[in-house]
């Protein structure tokens, strides 16, 4: 047996326990509390949704680039927003900008059903073939403009927004279920936003300002 038969278990193994710290130090010392969350992070191997060249990169907590001017959002922004959703694993949810399809493949180990919506052909396409390949089977990616939603397979009982939005957009707040939880960044300017949570309360939205955070611009009719 050659010496490099063995690089591909040993690089796996690497990315294992670089996993592993990320959820049980990094994540857990920032407030993560949230056990499923926790537990879906540690089942979804990131390294597969960052470019090749940046895998190195797959477990520190920092934005990566993607391509097409977009990134993949720090794991400790992944798990805060997750946590925030309060999902208990029977849920249809929607996720507005797929990215790389990392976010759905946690979504996907956290709720029933995952939709994700991405205006970006290639990114969509390329998620899709990435989540079918890894085994997420109950997420799926449609492309189109995200600020309206997905009124196909509305209600939802969560809706998460990876982008930021100047104002809540309304087909987003018009197709979350009673009692359903959105979370997604409003502000302005990029230096201006926060991250709330509305919760759908009698056909009212219950909002909450949960701090001060940066996202790429949320793009379309209502963006």
């Amino acid at each position: 047996m050659r010496a490099d038969e063995n690089a591909p278990s040993r690089e796996a193994g690497s990315f294992v326990a670089l996993r592993r710290r990320m959820v049980q130090v990094q994540l857990a010392a920032q407030g993560i509390y949230d056990e499923r969350v926790l537990a879906a992070m540690l089942r979804v191997p990131r390294e597969r949704f960052v470019p090749a060249d940046l895998q190195a990169y797959a477990y520190q907590d920092q934005p990566l680039p993607i391509g097409y001017g977009q990134t993949i959002s720090q794991p400790y922004t992944v798990a805060f927003m997750l946590q925030q959703l309060r999902l208990g694993g029977n849920e249809r949810v929607l996720e507005i900008g797929t990215g790389s399809g990392y976010g759905a493949a946690v979504l996907s180990r956290l709720a029933a059903e995952v939709y994700s919506v991405e205006r970006i052909v290639e990114l969509g396409t390329a998620a899709q073939e990435r989540l079918y390949q890894a085994g997420y089977r109950n997420a799926r990616v449609v492309l189109g403009d995200g600020s309206l939603g997905l009124a196909e397979f509305a209600p939802y009982d969560a809706i998460v927004v990876t982008a930021g939005a100047k104002v809540l957009p309304l087909p987003l707040a018009n197709q979350l279920a009673e009692g359903g939880r959105m979370v997604i960044p409003i502000g302005p300017t990029l230096t201006e936003q926060h991250l709330f949570r509305f919760t759908k309360c009698d056909d009212s939205l219950d909002s909450e300002d949960l701090g001060a955070f940066a996202f790429v611009p949320l793009i379309g009719e209502f963006g």
